[in-house]
């Protein structure tokens, strides 16, 4: 049976390789109220393997507004309590991930859980302890709906969802995702154009890191 409290948002862009088995994992688990996914100005099969897949809600965008702008399109549609994000480049998810993310959450331990990817045992380890920018997240409604627009644009909306939680005394944590890997930058765009992209991604991360907090001092955050 499906739980009622909790949609399933897909923001995705072009990502024709990895989209069908996600769908496919999250409809088949009978987890969710609703599996939603946000074709972000896709120019490729996004959509159409999204609905063959089993996606009770596809919306193709006429073109890329960026992640944030999707997922606010996705929590639009939905009324559940408890939204669980995914990217859609994600390689070998399974259902038995789906639950340890669910868990902390559903139970009212956690008010947000953070996935950490499959890097290796002690490179999950480490990364629990730095800046948590996975995509794969379950919360409750109110960590994405109470933060203004602007901070849940690009990057900076993993920023503001953990620092949402930190400002309000939400207790939010980490899951180990052991064999879910991404389809990395390179293997979309080619070496060179991939190494750009991550660079200007850690760029704009640390960037949103900084201006999250400085929303924060100016009161204008939350």
């Amino acid at each position: 049976m499906s739980d009622k409290n909790v949609s399933a948002i897909v923001a995705a862009y072009n990502e024709e390789p990895t989209i069908g088995p996600i769908v496919k994992t999250l409809a088949d688990s009978k987890l969710f109220k609703d599996v939603i996914v946000i074709s972000d100005g896709s120019t490729d099969r996004t959509a159409e393997i999204a609905r063959q897949e089993g996606a009770t809600l596809v919306h193709q965008m006429p073109w890329k507004h960026g992640k944030g702008s999707a997922m606010m399109h996705g929590v639009a549609h939905t009324d559940a309590p408890l939204l669980f994000f995914l990217d859609a480049d994600l390689k070998g998810l399974t259902i038995e991930h789906l639950k340890l993310l669910l868990q902390p959450v559903t139970s009212g331990k956690l008010a947000m859980t953070v996935g950490i990817r499959d890097r290796g045992k002690l490179a999950m380890k480490i990364s629990a302890h730095l800046p948590l920018i996975g995509g794969e997240r379950v919360m409750q409604r109110q960590v994405f709906e109470d933060i203004p627009d602007k901070y849940l644009q690009g990057f900076m909306v993993e920023s503001a969802m953990n620092y949402y939680c930190r400002a309000h005394h939400l207790p939010y944590g980490t899951v180990e995702l052991p064999g879910l890997h991404i389809r990395h930058k390179m293997q979309k765009v080619g070496i060179w154009k991939g190494l750009k992209e991550y660079i200007h991604m850690d760029y704009q991360i640390i960037r949103a890191i900084l201006m999250v907090r400085l929303g924060r001092l100016k009161g204008d955050f939350i």
